[in-house]
């Protein structure tokens, strides 16, 4: 009995520690902008997203309209220009490639102030297709594994897009339930809150599902700005979460953010019963 009250009044003295706590938090006026763009060596339209920092949680970011944008090379400038009127998205022209071996620097001049960010290219690499397994008990398959997410020589971002719209039974079905995008990571670094992460969906797909499967080749420092963006957003809430941080930037001050640029490399395959 004495054994069963040291193990019970701990967790007595624990639970009645446990308190709701209401955080308040103060909107700051700032003009700090928020950039996201890749550019890769695949013909199209580059991207690049201009937003405003949010003050809560699943807020939706205001975009940053009007700026003036250029992409520029040892040999060559890229003008930018505004997709739409207040969408904060800027493209270049649909002839654009980014290459391997250039460097590259994105210039933003926004109400009198400018900003940049320089971006180099990794060469891509072919891989091995993911795997995937058939659940027990119904005709569902899932993912298994993409890449290991520890490798200090090929780091990388993964891309699935998942579709299965027109696979029998799912032609009329919602299409946002008919598709799916997941992305993985291959990161320099394993880190304990990476081990101990919380639990992510599992998404099912029947055969005939289409995969395509897209590689981005990192640099060091894009590799260390996604890791250190996870450890604030999936790798949190597990059993060994990180004490909050400011994701790292390749941004000049005033603005957070990354640019980067990646060679990708696809596969696609169908899913086989």
């Amino acid at each position: 009995m004495k054994k069963i009250m040291l193990y019970i009044i701990p967790v007595l003295l624990l639970l009645s520690c446990v308190k709701k706590t209401e955080w308040s938090l103060k909107p700051q006026n700032t003009d700090l902008i928020v950039v996201d763009g890749i550019i890769v060596d695949t013909m199209g339209a580059q991207m690049i997203k201009i937003t405003h920092p949010v003050n809560q949680l699943n807020e939706t970011p205001q975009p940053v309209s009007g700026a003036n944008m250029i992409i520029t090379n040892e040999d060559s400038a890229y003008t930018l220009t505004e997709r739409a009127p207040n969408s904060g998205v800027y493209l270049t022209k649909s002839s654009f490639i980014a290459q391997p071996g250039k460097h590259y620097t994105l210039l933003i001049a926004l109400n009198n102030k400018l900003y940049s960010a320089k971006a180099s290219m990794v060469p891509g690499i072919h891989f091995n297709a993911l795997k995937y397994s058939k659940d027990d008990g119904d005709n569902l398959y899932h993912i298994d594994s993409v890449a290991k997410a520890f490798n200090t020589s090929d780091t990388a971002m993964w891309e699935v897009l998942l579709d299965w719209s027109h696979v029998p039974g799912y032609e009329t079905a919602d299409p946002s339930k008919t598709k799916a995008r997941l992305l993985y990571y291959t990161l320099p670094t394993l880190d304990v809150s990476q081990i101990f992460a919380p639990p992510m969906e599992n998404i099912k797909f029947p055969a005939g599902t289409i995969i395509i499967e897209r590689r981005y080749s990192l640099t060091p420092d894009h590799a260390e700005f996604l890791r250190t963006l996870i450890s604030e957003t999936n790798w949190t809430g597990g059993l060994f979460s990180t004490v909050p941080a400011n994701v790292i930037t390749n941004l000049s001050s005033g603005a957070v953010g990354f640019f980067g640029a990646c060679s990708i490399t696809t596969l696609s395959l169908t899913v086989s019963p």
